[in-house]
């Protein structure tokens, strides 16, 4: 939610799982997932968000005798999955596609999928039932739909990281203010949907869901890429910074990074996430 910026991301991201547990967790939401969709040997498999490889590898390895579609959003994530398959025998690769998700039907005109997984496949949907309606249509009539969904409305408070007892309380309470407002944004797609949102968005569907909704630890590093991120300027989304800017002074805001990188910088702190797992049929 808060992590986006032109730092190198492939770095970051290899940090963090090496001084925290973010690859651990990302295992066991990978492991999650597959479990609830149980693919069987011969089944036919879509990856809805294959950009790190996390679900369509394990996907590979679960239907050797079915076959694999994942889904990118960019030529550079199809080309890094491309080369990381370059290894496989040609007919146990996945068959990559280059699509936005509303575009799917009209590429796999004829393909209907026995299982359909994703990790954070809807989360910048902005009109999420109409992508329940989209994967209902390319699920075969026994298929299962499982998802892992995080609730960026419940995401972790950065404030809620410092200490405000250290913290001159009129600027703290600010910050809390200009923070919370952030996730209460109504036109933001990433924010303005809850996991009841998203089970009523699969019903409308015509399909019967389950969703469980789980606030997960993990240890995060905060490491200066990262504290960066939240605090440049980006033109995919507004940072932290910029939200921050809609509520205090550009003075204000420097002091906000200063008590971060006093605090916060090269330490390990407790990041906690809420992730609904979907899991739905006909």
């Amino acid at each position: 939610m808060l992590t986006y910026g032109t730092i190198d991301k492939a770095s970051e991201r290899w940090l963090q799982r090496t001084l925290s547990q973010v690859g651990e967790q990302l295992a066991d939401v990978r492991d999650r997932i597959f479990t609830l969709a149980s693919p069987q040997r011969h089944h036919v498999v879509l990856d809805l968000n294959a950009v790190s490889g996390l679900l369509t590898w394990e996907a590979l390895r679960r239907v050797p005798e079915g076959g694999v579609y994942a889904c990118v959003r960019t030529a550079a994530d199809a080309k890094a999955l491309e080369e990381q398959a370059a290894a496989l025998p040609e007919l146990m690769r996945p068959i990559l596609l280059t699509e936005k998700l509303n575009k799917l039907p009209k590429v796999l005109t004829d393909v209907r999928f026995d299982c359909i997984i994703g990790r954070n496949a809807l989360l910048h949907e902005t009109d999420k039932k109409a992508a329940a309606k989209l994967l209902a249509k390319l699920l075969r009539s026994e298929g299962v739909i499982v998802l892992a969904e995080t609730v960026a409305r419940h995401t972790q408070r950065l404030y809620r990281l410092l200490n405000p007892k250290k913290v001159d309380k009129d600027l703290f309470d600010r910050i809390v203010i200009a923070e919370e407002a952030i996730y209460t944004e109504t036109s933001d797609p990433m924010v303005n949907w809850d996991a009841d949102d998203l089970r009523t968005a699969i019903v409308a569907a015509g399909l019967v869901v389950q969703v469980q909704k789980e606030r997960i630890p993990t240890q995060m590093h905060i490491t200066p890429a990262l504290l960066e991120r939240w605090f440049s300027p980006t033109v995919n989304r507004p940072t932290y910074a910029t939200r921050l800017a809609e509520k205090l002074s550009q003075e204000e805001v420097l002091a906000v990074k200063d008590l971060f990188s006093r605090y916060l910088l090269n330490q390990t702190v407790t990041w906690e996430s809420s992730i609904a797992f979907v899991q739905a049929h006909r």
